[in-house]
């Protein structure tokens, strides 16, 4: 079990749950959450990790804002979630996993980063602007960033149902980033990793996990 720690960042303080592994570290990972906060789905994704060899390492960024709001994940709070984001900004997303990642390093491991939707542009931004291995999950707000160079291996995960990422632009990043591994899951919709929730889709999420778990194997070893 993982337990709570704070996390001080420029953009101020937030908590972080941290998990470990029971024996020797293959890595550190820092987890970023979509719009909806730090939900115990992330929490459990840390846990994944640490029972896989990594530390893992999940800011709630949304402290930055309401210490402690977590969201539901229907319309109501896909709406309050854009508001929060919108609010809390890419640069401080950036900025807070910066400090997480800062941390992890001091105890000698090499860093990767795993964000989800609205994360997974915060873990590309780490990825061009931090230099630092990246698996980017459904994220909708890439397009923008796609032209800055990658600094570290980088990975993609998408649903082909996903309606607010068409192949058009899946098809982008494979144009703007062609050393990235790109994947599309042929019946999964956007978080489709996110369990138990609709539209949460196990055989697309395993194969996803075995790929990301794979991807940070070799890029933190």
């Amino acid at each position: 079990m993982g337990d709570w720690h704070t996390l001080y960042t420029p953009c101020g303080a937030v908590q972080a749950w941290l998990a470990k592994p029971d024996g020797k570290p293959r890595g550190a990972v820092v987890v970023v959450h979509e719009i909806f906060g730090l939900l115990p789905h992330y929490l459990r994704v840390c846990e994944r990790l640490a029972q896989a060899g990594f530390i893992a390492l999940a800011p709630a960024y949304f402290d930055l804002i309401t210490p402690g709001l977590m969201l539901a994940t229907d319309q109501t709070g896909t709406d309050r979630g854009r508001e929060v984001v919108n609010q809390l900004g890419l640069d401080c997303g950036l900025d807070v996993t910066e400090a997480a990642a800062q941390l992890l390093a001091r105890e000698g491991h090499k860093i990767g980063v795993l964000g989800f939707s609205w994360g997974g542009t915060v873990a590309l931004l780490a990825n061009t602007r931090l230099a630092l291995p990246a698996v980017s999950y459904y994220a909708t707000r890439n397009p923008p960033f796609l032209d800055e160079p990658a600094g570290a291996p980088l990975m993609f995960h998408f649903g082909a149902l996903d309606v607010p990422i068409p192949p058009a632009v899946i098809d982008l990043h494979r144009q703007k980033q062609p050393q990235a591994q790109v994947f599309v899951y042929a019946d999964a919709d956007h978080a489709f990793n996110r369990d138990p929730d609709p539209p949460y889709h196990a055989d697309a999420a395993a194969l996803a996990w075995r790929r990301t778990l794979d991807f940070f194997t070799e890029h933190l070893r």
